[in-house]
């Protein structure tokens, strides 16, 4: 036959999103389209502080709010293949209270922070200025990234070899650079940042382990400090320990009395920094395996379709 039927399995890194993914995505595009066809709903979805009371929902609706073509695009791409990734590992709940919650902490952040920004220089344009998007759940992801694999490297432009920890950091220092030269990017900077860190905060303290119904990662090799080079965490130690005695060890310690987790004054498994290096390391083994089955499945399809097209 002159007809040759591509085999399903080089479609697979294009497959296998998943449904709650798959939601989200048509959420932006159709959130775009009504910015496209109504321009004055930006005033209502996106994040404008001076408005913000009383149409306090804008503090949701702006993190699924994309006013640019481009902006959708990277963030139906970025949320579908990182999704694909996270979801499974997570689970649909987790994975959806993670986006819900990230997104509203962010809509707190840049409100707070335009308001005094306006008190301090007096401009209004902190004011007015429609702040919308989902890169800073984006931005949150790849924290999430960065937690389950971190030592995992990733090549950037074949050139540069970077290891996954590093990744946020990178990201928030383009983002910096960027907007000092491209003044529209600015407005994108407080979103990119603010995500960096709820998204941190969130898995630190709060995401809840199914396995332990304990709360958080508290390992160093998750710690705040984490995300800069070695030379400053002897700074940044004394002040992220603080953080961590207010929002992690007290209520590590709790939860643990209250679910009868501690015998002997010994913590069970799961409440402690070595159980959250293990279910890391489990993590970083199934998405490993999840990438690896991916570009098996890739090459064996596209050398099935070059026997068929030598055929």
């Amino acid at each position: 036959m002159d007809t040759v039927t591509r085999p399903p399995q080089s479609r697979s890194f294009f497959s296998g999103f998943t449904r709650l993914c798959k939601g989200l995505a048509l959420l932006l595009v159709a959130g775009h389209a009504l910015m496209q066809l109504f321009p004055f709903a930006v005033s209502y979805l996106a994040l404008i502080p001076a408005r913000t009371i009383p149409f306090a929902w804008n503090l949701i609706t702006a993190g699924y709010t994309e006013q640019t073509l481009p902006g959708v695009a990277i963030s139906v791409v970025g949320l579908l293949f990182i999704g694909k990734l996270l979801e499974p590992i997570w689970g649909s709940k987790e994975f959806f209270k993670f986006i819900v919650v990230v997104n509203f902490l962010i809509s707190i952040c840049i409100f707070v922070t335009a308001i005094s920004l306006y008190y301090i220089t007096t401009q209004e344009s902190y004011l007015y200025t429609p702040v919308s998007g989902f890169h800073g759940i984006l931005s949150g992801f790849l924290v999430g990234i960065k937690q389950l694999m971190p030592d995992h490297e990733l090549s950037l432009f074949f050139l540069l070899k970077i290891r996954v920890k590093w990744i946020p950091t990178l990201l928030a220092m383009v983002s910096v650079a960027v907007s000092f030269f491209v003044r529209e990017s600015a407005s994108y900077l407080p979103t990119v940042l603010f995500g960096i860190y709820m998204g941190w905060l969130y898995l630190r303290y709060f995401q809840k382990r199914p396995e332990t119904g304990l709360k958080g990662d508290p390992s160093d090799e998750f710690s705040f400090s984490s995300f800069f080079p070695q030379f400053l965490r002897p700074i940044l130690d004394p002040v992220a320990s603080l953080l961590d005695k207010m929002l992690c060890g007290k209520r590590l310690h709790s939860s643990s009395e209250s679910s009868g987790l501690v015998l002997g004054g010994n913590p069970l498994p799961g409440s402690d920094p070595i159980d959250a290096s293990r279910r890391r390391e489990r993590g970083a083994r199934a998405l490993e395996q999840r990438l690896a089955a991916e570009k098996l499945a890739a090459a064996d399809g596209k050398k099935e379709g070059d026997v068929s097209e030598s055929v």
